[in-house]
């Protein structure tokens, strides 16, 4: 099971990253934009997500295209919420309990490379790339 936790060390690996506490819970931002944050029962989200909302810990994520937000909500649907606002902006939102490890990091990570200018995005390449380079062989 994820916490806030593992989306933190996710958010922490993550070259300009930086958490803030607003007034909707913790969110994670990269040159002032955001890219994850924790989800609470507004008044304008529908009834059914908020009663959801309500009793489990729910992350969302910036997402490069709504499409991709759809997709998932479609093939993981006990996982991924539909959109938990009306505004159009592409992002999907997903119970913390029932993601993997894996996933969260890929959905992190890549929240992330929505919104971080490319001089970040390369240094994380490279960062990878070093780490990749220095692997021993099997």
């Amino acid at each position: 099971m994820a916490t806030l936790d593992d989306v933190r060390r996710i958010a922490d690996s993550l070259p300009g990253s930086e958490e803030r506490t607003t007034t909707g819970g913790i969110a994670w931002f990269v040159r002032r934009k955001p890219y994850a944050w924790e989800c609470h029962p507004w008044p304008s989200i529908p009834d059914d997500i908020r009663a959801i909302l309500a009793t489990e810990l729910v992350v969302a994520v910036k997402v490069a295209d709504r499409m991709d937000g759809f997709a998932l909500v479609q093939m993981e649907p006990d996982v991924f919420l539909r959109t938990t606002t009306p505004w159009s902006e592409p992002k999907v939102a997903f119970r913390l309990a029932a993601i993997t490890a894996g996933h969260l990091a890929e959905l992190v990570t890549d929240a992330w490379r929505v919104q971080a200018p490319r001089y970040l995005r390369d240094e994380l390449d490279a960062v990878a790339d070093g780490a990749a380079a220095t692997e021993p062989e099997v």
